[in-house]
């Protein structure tokens, strides 16, 4: 028997990518998408499509009963520039879905959730290299302190309920199949479109700002990984690290030039440079690694590449 997968926030930067991906794995009619608004056609014509408030429980219980939904991911939030000019609403979307999504899991009506944290869980007092999976986390912004909340529901509500919740902490994540949505590392997807464009690109972080990063189909295949993980092998239960590649606008810009020579680049940082600044620049991903095997696949070069060639690709089309 097919496992029925509901995907709240689909229509988002990471839901997009997931939603297909675990479509192509399970089947179309078993993967349901929603969202509180639709999605790119490649989303709503591939299966079935509900629209849905991320806060609104009951909403959530029908579609679950509906579709006899047995795990749910939770890819709704608003991300950390975005929450930081609207922070009640960041809190209360990022914090209801939660509750919602864990509170179908302890009544039983559901048997697993994702639930995505993201490296603004740690903060100016963090260590910013090699960032330990446990070490000092205490967030400046909205977006940081509504993650770092919800990796300690996590862990209480499978410690109390026994709640099958896994959890990823997120690096800055680059695609070419949807548009950035209201993050930080948003410049690192901005700088490809402008590269194709205009040969050029303003970066609203400094040239040295370091950073982790993943390319989307790493982060796809880890959160697919991890769901697939036996649940014994499982040591964390708020959010697992994940290191990817990290580097710097001045880095990428290089890298670019390798593959485009008439690029340039200058920087005016603007408000996300803070936030940018009280995050890790690299990250430790090694529980990972050991629990569920974690590995990743693409380094700077080989991404840059695969995000040049696929907005061409997009282009053509």
């Amino acid at each position: 028997m097919a496992t029925k997968i509901l995907i709240i926030g689909a229509c988002g930067q990471i839901g997009t990518e997931l939603t297909l991906a675990l479509r192509e794995k399970h089947g179309e009619n078993n993967v349901i998408a929603s969202d509180i608004r639709e999605g790119n056609d490649d989303l709503m014509q591939s299966g079935p499509f509900e629209k849905l408030d991320a806060t609104n429980y009951k909403a959530i219980e029908d579609i679950v009963m509906h579709y006899e939904v047995e795990e749910v991911y939770l890819m709704a939030a608003m991300l950390s520039a975005t929450a930081e000019k609207f922070p009640m609403r960041g809190w209360n979307l990022n914090m209801d879905s939660l509750f919602n999504v864990l509170n179908l899991a302890k009544d039983k009506k559901i048997d697993k959730v994702f639930w995505p944290s993201s490296i603004a869980v740690f903060g100016p007092s963090t260590p910013k290299n090699d960032t330990p999976q446990t070490t000092v986390m205490e967030p400046t912004t909205v977006y940081g302190i509504s993650k770092q909340t919800g990796e300690r529901w996590c862990e209480y509500y499978h410690h109390k309920y026994d709640v099958d919740v896994r959890s990823i902490r997120y690096p800055g994540l680059i695609s070419y199949k949807t548009q950035p949505g209201g993050g930080t590392t948003d410049y690192a997807v901005e700088i490809f479109h402008e590269a194709l464009a205009k040969q050029a690109y303003t970066s609203f972080l400094g040239e040295e700002t370091a950073l982790p990063m993943m390319f989307m189909d790493d982060a796809i295949r880890a959160t697919i990984s991890l769901m697939e993980a036996p649940a014994e092998s499982l040591s964390i239960r708020s959010s697992y690290n994940l290191g990817g590649i990290s580097f710097t606008p001045k880095q990428l810009a290089e890298s670019i030039k390798a593959e485009i020579p008439a690029f340039k680049i200058d920087y005016e940082p603007d408000f996300r440079q803070p936030i940018a600044d009280s995050w890790p620049s690299s990250i430790n991903d090694e529980q990972a690694q050991k629990d569920w095997g974690w590995q990743h696949e693409y380094d700077l070069e080989k991404m840059t590449k695969a995000m040049l060639d696929g907005l061409k690709s997009l282009k053509k089309l």
